[in-house]
């Protein structure tokens, strides 16, 4: 199974559009968390999700595409097929 790192921008959104966009989102099955390989799990930046299947990344993006589209506002959407991930920074969940 591939990882997937997707980038939603929603052009001239409020707050609530992105509530309704992270809904939309994990009803795809896209996380807003990414595990580490020590197992520890951290809150992905804003408007990124984590998502892993047996997909290509044209098929990611038409996912998380109709997931934006569900919002009603106007979206860019951007997929990365990783190899290997590295980061810095994010929140740690204090709970799984």
């Amino acid at each position: 199974m591939a990882n997937f790192t997707v980038r939603v921008e929603l052009h001239q959104a409020e707050w609530t559009d992105y509530e309704k966009l992270h809904a939309a989102m994990e009803q795809k099955g896209f996380s807003r968390r990414i595990k580490s390989d020590d197992g520890k799990t951290y809150h992905m930046p804003w408007a990124e999700y984590n998502g892993t299947g047996n997909l290509t990344s044209a098929q990611v993006r038409d996912v998380a595409r109709e997931a934006a589209n569900s919002t009603g506002k106007q979206n860019a959407v951007f997929v990365t097929e990783a190899v290997s991930r590295a980061w810095v920074g994010l929140n740690q969940l204090t709970t799984a």
